[in-house]
């Protein structure tokens, strides 16, 4: 991206009025993408989305020494619980009315991410029966089509000024996660491609406005043609996916693989709560 800044291209480029080139550098290697924008204003779209980066890796520098001293005591669930407890409160009041801050705050991602340790901390200790699953896994989808579908065609005030709009769709995952988890559940091979993109999502998620940018220059070049728009949006999630494979083989798992087996208990395969050989120890 960098590269492309100073190559003039024009969806890459940072202006001086969010700092210039030299401030975002800083803002992504010093994991403040998400406050440089709150103060700033948007940064290009492929720098953008380093704002997630900025979040989750607080998480990942302090969830290890919270877990180090506080998880043999049941003190380490309620720190989760008041990470739940603030996320809407972060994405409202805290906000004082700054929407890229209510959407991008440190507090406002962490309850998703408690949600996701209390899951796993559940799922290595309850064993729910398959009724009660079943249960479970219906009511989980339903949280997350009322806010994915309901809230998008009826829009619910309420809901959406609490807050509480992400919170239910986490707790609605973290409850088809459990299901999944507990019942072994595996997708039909009818849905292979899509299971695929969903485990290297990130790596579409952080590649995937180069792809964005490069088509639609492609689609601006020959006329932008109406009738060519549909065949430009199956392009684009098509050519993302398959940029986000390539990563994911070929960079990111080979390095999980090595840090794994150097540092770690030398398993090849990365850790899940559906793996039935994880317990209490492994977390």
């Amino acid at each position: 991206m960098t590269v492309l800044h100073y190559a003039n291209v024009s969806p890459f480029v940072v202006s001086e009025k969010t700092g210039g080139i030299g401030r975002a550098l800083l803002a992504a290697l010093t994991l403040h993408v998400n406050m440089l924008q709150a103060q700033r204003g948007w940064l290009p779209a492929n720098w953008g989305v380093l704002w997630s980066l900025s979040v989750e890796e607080m998480f990942y520098l302090f969830f290890p020494l919270a877990a180090r001293f506080f998880s043999r005591s049941n003190f380490f669930p309620s720190i989760l619980l008041c990470f739940v407890a603030l996320g809407p409160f972060a994405r409202t009041i805290f906000a004082r009315g700054n929407d890229i801050w209510a959407e991008q705050s440190y507090l406002g991602g962490m309850d998703a991410i408690a949600l996701g340790c209390l899951t796993a901390l559940l799922v290595c200790r309850v064993h729910f029966s398959r009724t009660a699953l079943r249960a479970i896994a219906v009511a989980g989808a339903t949280l997350i089509l009322s806010i994915l579908v309901g809230l998008r065609l009826t829009y619910v005030p309420p809901i959406a000024k609490s807050g509480l709009d992400m919170t239910v769709i986490a707790l609605g995952t973290c409850m088809v996660i459990i299901a999944a988890a507990q019942t072994q559940w595996k997708g039909p091979r009818l849905l292979a491609p899509l299971l695929r993109l969903g485990q290297c999502s990130y790596e579409v998620y952080l590649t995937h406005m180069f792809v964005v940018f490069a088509l639609f220059a492609i689609f601006a070049k020959y006329g932008n043609q109406i009738w060519s728009v549909p065949l430009l949006f199956v392009a684009t999630v098509i050519v993302a996916a398959g940029v986000g494979d390539i990563v994911a083989r070929f960079f990111s798992e080979p390095l999980n693989r090595m840090i794994r087996e150097r540092w770690s208990d030398g398993r090849r395969q990365l850790g899940s709560v559906s793996d039935s050989r994880v317990g209490s120890a492994g977390l």
